[in-house]
């Protein structure tokens, strides 16, 4: 960044720092101003309408027949009583003012705060087109992505052998890739779900070759955490002419792989459940309350860099840890060179715990670490499990494990970025760049 160019971000910055700050002063300003010591009976109103509505939504999911329905109701009329309460009291406009000028605060502090979290970038190594790139594509998945945007005919072009899975019966798409790399293979891909790219990805891993990820899935989300597009699967191709190649971790539970998470307890168990692709909202409504009181299933206990988590009812285990911090990142990664498993835990025995989580990663229900190792164990034999997405059924204890830079990726040398996480919000950081106290530039990490 030139000299001038500098100058400029330094001086946006400093100028959304003071409107952050100036934001956050008029918002408690106008509680205090036109609702004086009501305004105390507002925030209080407010924070205990919050916690009936989650203490209300705990007991409808986890009650049935005439409890459910009351306890539903409970969810929705205590915001609604809340409102009331605002209206009554002619302080309506007050609340949403204060709180419009809330969010043009941390909106603010986001823009002057969001340049100095800079996530480090996993190394690039400029790569030459491979010579016999082997591609699996999957005609199914993502509605047919495959035949949309004619990635097989495009991959042909460039050169690379294309099987394309035969709808009509199962194939195993490991032994398919096994075989390729046996033959001369020096690139593996899939245009495919995340479960399919992780069995491809292990034997990749394993013979030490390539690995091209071809966005054609539903959710992409191993594609959205490496930068690729999602929205144009054939711009994945461009990696066979002029790709760069990075070293990611990548997950194991026994022994299979994983590229995003392995997930134990409630989900893993619902959605096992022959019933549950006919009809997802009965099947879900009618598991969960034997599920989240313990009365069906087994009884799950974690243990992860030295803690315990006893009796969690969802337990995700994933290759690199998710954003907690940026609501609007959740389900993404920073990165997926850390070297570490993330682990979220969620205990929920009670309605006091349920609204506890309202607290985020900070809440009593909530466990959320990092580990090289994950050990997820139960007072049955085996247990359910979701492996990116599969159902699959594991002997206990079961250990999951990470192996760092295990798998070569090979993307396009120009593609989207993985979107950038927002910082936590730092008031005291916020007004030494307002006052022009401490240097902008200062903590932000390398390019």
């Amino acid at each position: 960044m030139g000299t001038d160019a500098a100058a400029r971000d330094r001086r946006a910055r400093r100028w959304a720092a003071r409107l952050a700050l100036a934001a956050a002063t008029a918002a408690a300003l106008v509680l205090l101003v036109f609702a004086g010591l009501s305004s105390l009976v507002l925030l209080g109103a407010g924070a205990a309408g919050l916690v009936v509505t989650a203490a209300g939504l705990w007991w409808a999911l986890a009650r049935r027949g005439l409890l459910r329905v009351l306890a539903g109701t409970l969810a929705v009329a205590a915001p609604v009583a809340v409102l009331a309460l605002y209206v009554w009291a002619g302080l309506l406009w007050v609340v949403v003012v204060s709180l419009g000028l809330w969010a043009l605060a941390l909106s603010a502090g986001g823009a002057a705060l969001g340049r100095e979290a800079r996530p480090d970038r996993v190394p690039e190594v400029r790569a030459a087109p491979p010579r016999r790139p082997f591609l699996i594509m999957n005609p199914r998945s993502g509605g047919g992505k495959v035949g949309a945007f004619r990635l097989r005919e495009r991959a042909a072009e460039l050169g690379a052998e294309v099987h394309l899975l035969d709808p009509a019966r199962h194939e195993d798409v490991a032994a398919l890739a096994r075989g390729a790399v046996e033959a001369g293979a020096d690139l593996l891909g899939v245009a495919g779900g995340d479960g399919t790219q992780a069995k491809v990805a292990q034997v990749a891993a394993d013979h030490g070759v390539p690995f091209l990820v071809i966005s054609a899935g539903t959710r992409n989300h191993f594609a959205l955490d490496l930068g690729l597009d999602r929205d144009d699967p054939a711009s994945c191709l461009d990696a066979l002419t002029d790709g760069v190649e990075l070293r990611v971790d990548l997950g194991f539970v026994g022994g299979r792989a994983f590229v995003n998470n392995a997930s134990f307890g409630t989900y893993a168990a619902v959605v096992q459940s022959p019933a549950y692709r006919d009809d997802k909202v009965r099947t879900i409504l009618a598991m969960l309350p034997d599920l989240l009181t313990h009365q069906r299933g087994p009884r799950l206990t974690v243990r992860a860099a030295g803690t315990v988590v006893d009796g969690p009812q969802a337990v995700l285990v994933s290759n690199n840890p998710y954003r907690m911090g940026d609501p609007a990142g959740l389900g993404r990664r920073e990165g997926l060179a850390s070297g570490v498993l993330g682990v979220i835990a969620l205990t929920v025995d009670n309605a006091a715990q349920a609204a506890g989580i309202l607290r985020g990663r900070h809440g009593r229900g909530l466990t959320a670490l990092t580990a090289g190792e994950v050990v997820v164990d139960a007072d049955e034999p085996e247990i359910q499990a979701g492996v990116d997405g599969e159902a699959l059924t594991l002997p206990v204890p079961v250990r999951c494990r990470i192996r760092p830079g295990a798998l070569r990726v090979r993307v396009p040398r120009r593609r989207p970025g993985v979107p950038r996480a927002k910082p936590p919000m730092d008031w005291r950081r916020l007004r030494g760049l307002a006052l022009g106290r401490e240097r902008p530039d200062a903590g932000r990490g390398s390019a």
